[in-house]
């Protein structure tokens, strides 16, 4: 029963652009936020909404065991790293301040960035933004696609998920999300 109704909301939203159906599957909020922080650093908002969306399900206030902070979970050692390199502004955005959606969003789109210039795809910037950039490269080293050498389940699955929403927020913001605000 469950596989009908998936595959008949998949039917359905490959059939209908844009729609009030996509927007509830494929939510955005801060997209100013989202659009200043991508266009700082060179980084698809697409993509970053997909991140948002399936690291936080835009829960702002989203915090993981391991200590991961706000929408794009991001780790305080990584602020504090991406300010110390100067890739992030400190004194605007504070790097312990993670919980605040603007700040969370500058430094998670800064590392998207840093990987965008030290890997060569999206799917590898996807991967080490779960495993980081380390294990992407020992999956890298091995013969085959990188999807096929991925030890750990969990990115895997990121993976997959992540660009299945990056898919759905290129369907359902054809115009990009500044416009759509």
């Amino acid at each position: 029963m469950l596989v009908g109704i998936v595959v008949v909301a998949c039917v359905l939203l490959a059939v209908t652009p844009t729609t009030l159906a996509r927007r509830t599957l494929y939510p955005v909020s801060h997209a100013r936020d989202i659009q200043a922080s991508a266009e700082r650093h060179g980084v698809d908002p697409l993509l970053i909404a997909a991140v948002i969306k399936c690291e936080s399900g835009w829960d702002e206030n989203a915090q993981s065991s391991a200590g991961a902070l706000g929408l794009m979970q991001v780790m305080p050692q990584t602020s504090s790293e991406l300010a110390r390199m100067g890739l992030v502004d400190s004194n605007a955005y504070d790097p312990s301040n993670l919980l605040d959606p603007a700040t969370n969003i500058e430094y998670g789109t800064a590392y998207l960035a840093f990987l965008q210039k030290n890997l060569s795809s999206t799917d590898e910037v996807i991967a080490a933004y779960n495993a980081g950039m380390g294990k992407v490269e020992e999956w890298l080293a091995q013969p085959g696609e990188l999807a096929d050498n991925i030890t750990y389940t969990e990115t895997r699955e990121y993976l997959r998920r992540v660009n299945e929403a990056y898919q759905g927020y290129r369907d359902s913001y054809p115009t990009g999300l500044a416009v759509e605000q």
